[in-house]
């Protein structure tokens, strides 16, 4: 691996990190477009990712314990457990074109429903999915697109959107799953073979940002009218989609 790749690398994770840290949630859908745009080992992505999000959740895990939504929680997390091999399987055994492909359209539904949602949201007042075991389906998505893809977070942020979670009840929920499903998703893509030679190195070197991104994704928080930021995030994830679509190989 080159020097510029190996820059490159990092950047990605950074990038994604510090998107991580400033909303609650994005940093694999920022990341592994990123990084599938590389000349690098798609499992080694995919382990990275899993690890740093896994880090950077341990840096910024919620304090407002008290807000979690339980009952979601223990459901959403059993059902991730049942999703993680199902994702790891997908991994293994499908074309890596297919999986570009379809990384790219999920990332073009999922950016374009993020623009759309506040015009939607007015027209539906009422939340939805009242029932509880819609949270097993979301779930078992949840574990399948965190083992294969490191989008644990997507199936979780669109049921919580629905469900209309008031913001504490949404970030402490949110960042328990995270660490939750996190452990589990890290230690199945260690399992399922997915951790290559280059991981430990990238890995290695990419905590230094990942603390940095952390900092500096916090003081963001804090200082930058979150709407504003998310939906140039929200583009700039459909124009990835995009472009893995036209460039599949």
């Amino acid at each position: 691996m080159s020097v510029t790749i190996f820059l490159l690398v990092l950047l990605a994770v950074f990038v994604g990190a510090l998107v991580r840290a400033t909303f609650g949630f994005g940093e694999a859908v920022v990341s592994m477009p990123l990084l599938a745009l590389l000349p690098i080992d798609l499992y080694t992505s995919i382990s990275l990712i899993g690890l740093a999000g896994l880090t950077v959740a341990c840096l910024t895990v919620s304090t407002n314990w008290r807000h979690i939504d339980r009952p979601s929680l223990i459901r959403l997390s059993a059902a991730s457990v049942v999703g993680i091999p199902a994702g790891l399987l997908l991994v293994k055994f499908a074309p890596a074109i297919v999986i570009t492909v379809a990384l790219g359209a999920f990332l073009i539904l999922y950016g374009a429903y993020s623009l759309a949602k506040p015009l939607l949201f007015k027209t539906f007042q009422q939340p939805m999915l009242n029932h509880p075991a819609w949270a097993f389906p979301f779930g078992f998505a949840a574990g399948s697109l965190g083992s294969a893809y490191n989008f644990t977070g997507v199936p979780v942020v669109v049921f919580g959107t629905m469900r209309q979670w008031e913001p504490d009840r949404f970030r402490g929920t949110l960042q328990a799953h995270f660490l939750i499903s996190g452990v589990l998703i890290v230690i199945g893509q260690a399992v399922g073979g997915l951790w290559t030679k280059d991981l430990v190195v990238l890995f290695g070197f990419s905590l230094p940002l990942l603390v940095l991104a952390t900092l500096f994704g916090t003081s963001l928080h804090r200082r930058i009218p979150a709407h504003r930021f998310q939906h140039y995030v929200f583009v700039l994830i459909v124009l990835l989609g995009v472009l893995l679509l036209t460039n599949p190989s």
